[in-house]
């Protein structure tokens, strides 16, 4: 069977997780839960970036033990299971997994056995929020790209990973889509980035100036690994690879994808660094790459750094799993930062759950009971409904092997448009249609069955509910708002913190 393993980017835990990162979330989410849905065996991945220097800075600039700081926060991101109705399988922390401190050393050791370390002083401008090394040319009115802050003038001796050596073959692999990138705009500007040639890069820092934390460098304790590394080591890492657990071959060196889910301010250490770690440890490369592109308030990019962030469990609470859910995966662009506000997660909420499907829902089951009792004959739809619900679970196939998850969602609504007009054309409410409402009502159930069921992957929990509805055979439950409007919960004066017109207050990162 063709294994499907889907991981996101482990997130730093110098704050609390905020919008951008249920986006991610909720997106690998539904790819693990479709393909669950198809019966392919699936490994969700997703955890937390322990050792980065900036948890060290953070936990410092809250006078906390490094330690207890870091437990508390990786805590909140864990948590986000129930507020977002994640299907995660495993959760890895990468200060404290055994798996992946074993694993760390292990590819260090893969890597220096092939010829690819050396060690030198290096001299740069350095972010501590991305934690990266910049060039002069890469410094738009020298501030970083991703944080636009100055980096700062470091000198270090580190060692460093031959990088260069692995120009041709990386090129090679993304030439040929043996790694595909997603959306085509992110692919393009790797394989620019690529052909302008690639330099070595540091891949350790003093032990000092990190305070002692991180995973220290085999054979040399003055030195820790450098956080990129180690982080992106976690996706063999979290199979036991250094373990001898069998997970790393199921999962990750059998055929099968292998499916890493990124936002797109760290495209080059996924689709550049990474793949050449692998190729020196002779590991197989990720297959896909899916990047997403950032979600903004008031123009500016949500991110801890800046304080300017959005609550996904305070979102959550107040408009339901379901509104928020539905509108990470409905309005984010393939391309291009999407600005949030309340507002706009209202109108959608309200515009396709309440008023489309749940109407939709309401109306057939409401019929089924007024002259039916609840007894409504299985029918197959005809005509332009059965010709949509029969095209539903292709559409839905074709658009999330795209990674297009507007045009997943895009599917689903057009069912229940399909639906809403048969409802209109057939009017089975009137006396004239009364020949007809056997046919009429079993179809609309059927389109509405179908729905709940496809829909499981993008709204587990609605679907859930659509289903007790719905039930299956020959009977349904009476109707009850299965999507209430949310519009009264909002509004100026019920605001959530940067989420709508007015100042952003800081809530993390």
């Amino acid at each position: 069977m063709n294994t499907f393993y889907v991981t996101t980017a482990i997130a730093y835990v110098n704050a609390a997780p905020h919008l951008g990162h249920a986006l991610e979330l909720v997106q690998a989410d539904v790819l693990a839960r479709h393909a669950r849905r198809r019966g392919r065996p699936v490994r969700f991945l997703t955890g937390t970036d322990d050792n980065a220097l900036k948890n060290v800075t953070a936990a410092r600039a809250a006078g906390v033990d490094v330690r207890t700081f870091v437990d508390g926060n990786a805590a909140r991101f864990a948590a986000l299971r129930e507020p977002l109705s994640l299907s995660f399988d495993d959760f890895i922390r990468t200060s404290a997994d055994a798996r992946h401190a074993a694993g760390v050393a292990r590819l260090w050791r893969e890597c220096a056995a092939a010829g690819d370390f050396y060690r030198r002083t290096y001299r740069g401008l350095y972010c501590a929020g991305c934690e990266q090394f910049w060039t002069a040319a890469e410094l738009p009115g020298g501030l970083c790209p991703e944080h636009l802050v100055a980096p700062e003038p470091v000198a270090e001796e580190n060692w460093f990973f031959r990088l260069s050596r692995y120009t041709d073959r990386i090129l090679e692999v993304l030439e040929s889509g043996r790694l595909r990138i997603e959306p085509a705009a992110r692919r393009n500007e790797v394989l620019a980035f690529v052909r302008a040639g690639l330099t070595d890069f540091s891949v350790s820092r003093p032990a000092a100036r990190a305070g002692g934390w991180g995973i220290p460098v085999p054979g040399d304790p003055d030195q820790v690994v450098y956080v990129w590394w180690d982080a992106l080591a976690n996706y063999v890492t979290a199979l036991g690879y250094g373990t001898g657990d069998p997970a790393h071959q199921r999962w990750w060196t059998s055929p099968g994808e292998r499916v890493h889910v990124i936002g797109k301010g760290i495209v080059r250490f996924h689709a550049v660094y990474w793949p050449a770690l692998l190729l020196s440890a002779g590991l197989p490369l990720p297959t896909s790459i899916l990047v997403h592109d950032h979600l903004s308030a008031n123009g500016t990019k949500l991110s801890k750094s800046t304080g300017n962030t959005i609550d996904p469990v305070a979102l959550t609470g107040r408009y339901g799993t379901d509104a928020v859910r539905w509108w990470l995966l409905r309005e984010p662009a393939r391309v291009g930062d999407t600005d949030f506000t309340v507002e706009r997660l209202i109108r959608r909420a309200d515009g396709d759950l309440a008023n489309g499907l749940g109407n939709l829902v309401n109306r057939t089951l409401a019929l089924a009971w007024r002259h039916r009792g609840g007894r409504v004959p299985e029918t197959v739809p005809t005509g332009a409904l059965g010709t949509a619900c029969d095209r539903l679970p292709g559409r839905i196939d074709r658009a999330l092997h795209d990674f297009d998850f507007r045009a997943a969602t895009d599917a689903l609504g057009a069912v229940v448009d399909e639906g809403n007009r048969f409802a209109e054309s057939e009017r089975p409410w009137e006396p004239a249609a009364a020949d007809r409402l056997d046919a009429v009502l079993g179809a609309l159930i059927a389109a509405c069955r179908l729905v709940a069921a496809e829909l499981s992957p993008f709204l587990p929990d609605g679907a859930a509910r659509l289903h007790d509805r719905l039930r299956t055979g020959d009977r349904v439950a009476r109707p009850e708002p299965v999507f209430p409007r949310i519009g009264g919960r909002g509004g100026p004066e019920g605001r959530l913190s940067g989420s709508g017109g007015g100042p952003v207050t800081p809530a993390g990162r």
